[in-house]
């Protein structure tokens, strides 16, 4: 071995068979691995010459680390070992590496030509926040990278990985990348998804609400909204605020068409794959059950259950994480059945990050129907942007960005013509209540609405709010008035990001 690898201890339940000789002379690993303090999700790190190193054990049972939510875990751990690698091959070891080291590692990172993988200001700043909490946990000094100073921290910090898809260019995606039509809009020959349900029911509900892949990913059953708002097609739920970025609870809102197509994954494909599980009793073997016999509602709803040994638990269902989620079942007609909604073919939860895998899934079924096979050859990295253009590209947050930018045309398109507000009706308006900017951000959950300007709708953020649908009014009597389908279009031919099907079938065409 002439690198460093990362080990990831696993969940109790995921750890598989293991030889009863034991696994480098442990006969019970999982129980080591416990007992040294290391939690499910935590980097293991291995040096080059097959050693586990000590010290960076230390440093990931520490509190600098163990405080990080498993998502970061699993990112700075991946930093790290990247960092781990450039010193390594220096000869020099984490401990005493210099800012002259560092600023040789970051040079290389972002801007050496001969790099093909370089990485952008965010990657970066992500990266310098990793490697300044091992350093100063470590008591290097002087630090050798520090992301709260200006010049260790990228200027260009404003992701390039952003995409926003119109409405009718997600209705394309889906059709073609979740339910294998052709380009004439049928179904393919012998196309056949057993999951096509759940996966175009995910992908709605996150259209509809703008929650993130994680909040989504890891609603229960009894947590799909169900009380209707006045006179409105929107229902209205609450998101746990241990699953949220922010940690904070908050209501969403979701389209009643949405929840009424989650409704009927949960009574078709849902429901056969908890048939299957129970009839070969996958749910009997789980390590870890615990039963719900009491959901309590109100502002501070409870859960209450009972585990497989009959010991009586409850906590707070705002502050259950995803990974207690998992374990909470119902007692159903036939059985033990998931509380969590989405599952796999197996009737398991289906955990968040499983669904980037459904979307890049339908991404290369896109790239398939829509290029031709030259174009396909060529990796996407290194494809010209008019190759790119003929086929829409989505990612699990892709859909939040563009509900937010769905939800402030769609606003500011009633301010304009629904209300027949003047400017100042306006202005009035939005001291009351705020303006689309300051609605769209309470619907995302933004602390601060440069958030929601800066990294969500920058494709609109450099325009006044009265000229978004600047040529959708009518000039002249007999003048047609643009539709909200119109403006989607009009802002994909003017603005950079912003994917809609008249361009992808122009550049088709």
């Amino acid at each position: 071995m002439s690198e460093w690898h990362v080990e990831w201890v696993p969940d109790p339940e995921r750890w598989g068979p293991l030889p009863t000789a034991g696994v480098l002379g442990v006969r019970d690993l999982p129980g080591s691995v416990a007992r040294i303090g290391l939690k499910p999700g935590d980097p293991v790190y291995v040096r080059p010459d097959g050693m586990v190193d000590t010290e960076l054990l230390d440093f990931v049972r520490s509190p600098e680390f163990r405080n990080l939510e498993r998502e970061s875990k699993r990112n700075y751990g991946t930093d790290i070992r990247i960092l781990l690698e450039f010193l390594w091959s220096r000869g020099v070891s984490w401990q005493k590496a210099t800012e002259q080291d560092l600023a040789d590692f970051r040079d290389w990172r972002c801007r050496a030509p001969e790099n093909p993988q370089r990485i952008g200001g965010t990657k970066w700043n992500r990266e310098a926040a990793a490697f300044t909490k091992l350093f100063k946990w470590g008591n290097v000094h002087p630090l050798p990278v520090d992301v709260s100073r200006r010049e260790d921290r990228a200027a260009d910090s404003v992701t390039a990985r952003v995409s926003w898809l119109t409405p009718r260019t997600w209705g394309l995606w889906s059709d073609v990348g979740l339910r294998g039509h052709t380009r004439a809009g049928v179904a393919a020959p012998g196309w056949e998804s057993r999951t096509e349900i759940r996966n175009t029911s995910f992908v709605q509900l996150l259209l509809s609400s703008g929650l993130r892949r994680q909040e989504g990913g890891s609603l229960l059953t009894f947590e799909l909204p169900t009380q209707q708002l006045r006179h409105g097609r929107y229902l209205h739920g609450r998101i746990a605020g241990a699953v949220t970025r922010s940690k904070n609870t908050r209501t969403f809102y979701a389209s009643m068409d949405s929840v009424g197509q989650v409704e009927a994954y949960v009574q078709s494909e849902r429901a056969w794959a908890v048939q299957r599980a129970q009839e070969q009793g996958v749910y009997e073997r789980l390590p870890v059950m615990r039963l719900v016999t009491k959901v309590t509602r109100g502002l501070k709803p409870k859960v209450e259950w009972v585990d497989a040994s009959g010991v009586v638990g409850g906590q707070d269902l705002n502050l259950l994480s995803w990974h207690e989620r998992q374990w909470l079942f119902l007692d159903g007609p036939d059985g033990p059945e998931p509380a969590w909604l989405w599952l796999t073919e197996q009737g398991l939860p289906m955990l968040p990050d499983r669904w980037n895998g459904v979307f890049r899934n339908a991404n290369l079924r896109c790239e398939e129907v829509l290029l031709t096979e030259e174009e396909r050859k060529i990796g996407r990295k290194f494809r010209l942007a008019e190759v790119r253009g003929k086929t829409p590209y989505a990612t699990p947050h892709s859909a939040r960005h563009s509900m937010a930018l769905f939800m402030l045309i769609l606003l500011n398109e009633l301010f304009e013509s629904r209300y027949g507000l003047t400017k100042k009706d306006r202005r009035d308006f939005a001291q009351l209540f705020g303006d689309p900017w300051w609605l769209v951000k309470t619907l995302l959950g933004h602390a601060d609405v440069e958030t929601t300007k800066r990294h969500y709708l920058a494709p609109v953020s450099h325009l006044h709010l009265e000229s978004i649908l600047a040529a959708a009014e009518s000039a002249d009597a007999g003048q047609d008035v643009e539709d909200v389908d119109g403006v989607f279009s009009r802002l994909a031919r003017e603005t950079v990001g912003i994917q809609d099907i008249d361009t992808l079938l122009e550049a088709a065409s």
